[in-house]
């Protein structure tokens, strides 16, 4: 079999409305991952959804990742989804594939239910929080670019997110920050006050205008001060930062003692004989036990 040009592994296995193709080698987590895409689930803001239809690949390595995705993706991704054929690709040597699965359904979920163009920045910041992908905000705590205030805008993130692994991670971070910011700027702070209006065919701009009572702009401005406020210098020194100062000045200071001690061992150097050379030899008499006399009051 084949999707387009591509050739699938020959392991298919069926759970449901989910066909999956593995290298049989990994049929069994196949099968598992399959078994946990085929059950509905509550999706943030659009309720409890069934996943109807899915096709999942498994690939096994990077290089299986990026023939998959036809070198659409950068090939440091762990999975991809592709909403409007409705396939998923996770890829196994990149992570938790169960969470991976979870953040590419979130994909299809909001793809389903959301019928118009999002930005990219809140396609990824909301499969970030419907996959519960708490631990990604970490890269924001470590991160000294966003500690020191530069925070790229909404618009720029979309190009960090398919950029390096570095600075995706960051920007993965920081869109799951915003989508948080809309939904807590939102009536009742439900997420839903913003996806009721997408759902019904509402372009973006004037859903977050609905939904917040911001401009995107405004809605901009508002989030980026609360990025500097929760992920400032003091966070950034607090959760790790302060480790790296300190190692980087103990690093400095004992390359310094060194570049001051060079010119004294130097100079202690100078008159010294150099030492025998040692042929190698080692006697017997060198490592066998002495022999105890019994009358020798010194033994």
């Amino acid at each position: 079999m084949q999707i387009g040009n591509t050739p699938v592994p020959e392991r298919r296995i069926d759970v449901g409305d989910i066909t999956v193709y593995a290298d049989p080698a990994h049929a069994a987590l196949a099968t598992g991952l399959a078994e946990a895409a085929s059950v509905p689930h509550d999706w943030l803001g659009l309720g409890r959804l069934d996943p109807g239809r899915l096709l999942l690949i498994v690939a096994n390595d990077r290089a299986d990742f990026a023939r998959w995705s036809r070198g659409r993706l950068p090939s440091w991704g762990a999975g991809a989804a592709f909403p409007g054929s409705r396939v998923v690709i996770i890829r196994l040597d990149a992570g938790d594939p169960y969470q991976t699965l979870r953040h590419e359904l979130a994909h299809v979920a909001l793809h389903r239910k959301v019928p118009g163009r999002v930005p990219l920045w809140f396609d990824e910041g909301y499969a970030v929080l419907a996959a519960a992908e708490y631990g990604r905000f970490a890269a924001l705590r470590l991160n000294l670019a966003v500690a020191t205030g530069t925070i790229p805008e909404l618009r720029a993130l979309d190009g960090a997110l398919r950029g390096s692994d570095g600075d995706a991670e960051t920007a993965y971070a920081l869109a799951g920050s915003a989508v948080a910011e809309l939904a807590r700027r939102s009536r009742n702070g439900d997420l839903g006050e913003l996806l009721r209006p997408l759902e019904a065919g509402v372009p973006f701009d004037a859903a977050v205008a609905s939904a917040t009572g911001f401009t995107i702009d405004r809605f901009e401005e508002v989030w980026t001060r609360s990025v500097r406020q929760h992920y400032n210098w003091l966070v950034w020194l607090a959760t790790g930062g302060m480790w790296l100062i300190v190692t980087m000045a103990l690093m400095w200071a004992a390359a310094s003692r060194k570049r001051r001690e060079a010119p004294r061992r130097a100079a202690l150097d100078v008159g010294w004989p150099q030492p025998p050379e040692d042929d190698g030899t080692i006697t017997i008499q060198e490592v066998e036990p002495h022999q105890l006399d019994p009358l020798d009051p010194r033994s």
